[in-house]
């Protein structure tokens, strides 16, 4: 299930295969030992050292999801200042590590594929009053609902129902329970510990039980993705880690949609373009440029074959940029730098994002997203280059 309708075509055709050098931007030193690496490679190898990179990936935030568990569970025991500080910061910490699997996406792999948990995991933009209440109204959402009957079931049977919006479950979820509405020009949403203290706020106690089964479920999907790709199993990793040429044509559509699709277009170019927060990814939290910059990084781990983990020990596997030096270590070279220079141009986008969408073409927030938008652009139309020079001229991609 995808976060919106997006329409897909073939990416060599809405994009164009006419591409210059990358203005400015050196190819790396990576370059010149690349090719004669990429001697050693072949298709296979790159899908096997693929799968060992996005089951580290998940298994590092599934990890961090349960410190976050942990942290929610404090607060839902014992509600205060503190506790609701510490479960806010276990939110932000996990979602470093799930916004670089975000690069894993887009080809029917077991996040998104028809039963994928996608949607539920990490749908948005999300209507708060679906959930709890807004301002304006106080008894609205599931939350102060006293029929519905807050389960795992009931929540992801009502997620995305009766419209894209109407999330119920995931990511967004929890962050609007932490944070609540973000009311404020300057920082993040400040939704009070007393929430969750019976007696301070209506229904309490089913904020607290919805915050904890939402909060399970995630973990529930989570973990379902990372034993997907778990090694020495017969799982979707097992079939894909034998799928050669056509695993790897996976590898680059999962790339190329992140970058042109989603990142530079759903989370980037829509809001520039309509200037309004509800179109910010992390909207509560004002998390945004972070989501920015771990999309970005996700993208450069798999292209280079690298991950850092989350006890600070990096991985690191066959190449997408070595097989593809192979062939043409130029490109490969042009595509590493200009997917470096993305990766450097979220890092500059400022918090809050809803600050910085706002304001004329000149206005330096939005020139900071734009050399964002451009960057992942360009990089997006360098891999389709990347993939003809590996034989692969098909892409069926996600555009924005």
């Amino acid at each position: 299930m995808s976060q919106r309708l997006v329409r897909r075509s073939v990416l060599g055709m809405a994009l164009g295969l006419g591409l210059g050098a990358v203005a400015g931007v050196a190819a790396p030193a990576f370059a010149q030992t690349a090719a004669a690496k990429a001697s050693k490679l072949d298709a296979r190898a790159v899908a096997v050292g693929y799968s060992e990179l996005v089951y580290a990936n998940y298994s590092d935030s599934l990890a961090s999801a349960r410190d976050m568990q942990k942290a929610i569970a404090a607060l839902l025991a014992a509600p205060s200042k503190e506790t609701l500080e510490a479960a806010r910061k276990s939110w932000l910490d996990a979602r470093e590590f799930y916004g670089q699997t975000e690069a894993f996406r887009f080809y029917g792999g077991p996040i998104d594929d028809e039963n994928g948990p996608e949607g539920q995991i990490n749908a948005w933009p999300m209507d708060e009053s679906y959930v709890d209440y807004v301002e304006g109204k106080s008894n609205s959402g599931f939350i102060n609902d006293p029929k519905f009957k807050i389960t795992k079931a009931n929540l992801a049977k009502q997620n995305e129902r009766g419209g894209e919006e109407n999330i119920a479950t995931g990511w967004h979820a929890i962050e609007f329970l932490l944070w609540g509405q973000d009311l404020s020009d300057t920082g993040p949403g400040e939704r009070s510990f007393e929430d969750y203290v019976d007696g301070k706020r209506a229904n309490a106690d089913r904020r607290r039980l919805y915050l904890k089964v939402v909060t399970e479920l995630l973990i529930d999907d989570l973990a379902g993705v990372t034993k997907a790709w778990a090694p020495g199993q017969k799982n979707y990793r097992a079939q894909f880690d034998k799928g050669g040429v056509e695993s790897v044509r996976k590898i680059i559509v999962g790339l190329g949609s992140l970058s042109r699709g989603e990142l530079a277009g759903e989370r980037m170019e829509v809001p520039l373009n309509s200037q309004d927060q509800e179109d910010e990814h992390s909207c509560f939290s004002d998390n945004t440029h972070r989501d920015m910059v771990a999309n970005a990084t996700g993208i450069q781990n798999v292209w280079l074959g690298q991950y850092k983990r989350r006890d600070g020990t990096t991985l690191k596997v066959a190449s997408l940029a070595e097989l593809v030096a192979a062939k043409n270590a130029e490109l490969s070279g042009k595509t590493s730098a200009q997917i470096a220079s993305t990766v450097k141009a979220t890092e500059g986008i400022q918090a809050p994002f809803d600050r910085e969408i706002i304001g004329g073409a000149d206005a330096p927030g939005r020139k900071r997203i734009q050399a964002a938008v451009d960057s992942a652009t360009e990089q997006s139309k360098l891999l389709v280059q990347a993939a003809n020079a590996i034989g692969i001229t098909k892409l069926t991609l996600v555009q924005p």
